[in-house]
């Protein structure tokens, strides 16, 4: 692995680590009792929903915290698809050959 793709990994585990620690966990009899006021502190920390007080159920999260969350691992999946790139051992093409291929 590269290194700025393990330092993304790294920051990235890190930051999970001290979310999922304040994450505060409820029951799922608790959360179908007060579904508007966990949704409301979901907004500010993520909520865990366990089922008979063991199992994890669910996680809810903020909207943004959900896009942030997506959008970095979409930055990774393009972090490793340019470093896989970087190591193909095709050829390049030319400027000339892509346009001859493309009848341009």
């Amino acid at each position: 692995m590269r290194r700025p793709l393990k330092i993304l990994v790294s920051c990235l585990y890190v930051a999970y680590k001290l979310y999922v620690v304040a994450m505060a966990s409820v029951t799922l009899s608790q959360f179908r009792g007060r579904q508007s006021d966990y949704i409301a502190q979901a907004q500010r920390e993520p909520i865990e929903i366990t089922s008979r007080g063991t199992s994890r159920r669910a996680v809810i999260v903020s909207p943004e915290f959900f896009d942030r969350a997506l959008e970095v691992l979409e930055d990774q999946a393009d972090v490793r698809a340019a470093a896989d790139a970087r190591g193909e051992s095709e050829p390049p093409v030319s400027h000339e050959e892509l346009m001859a291929e493309l009848g341009l």
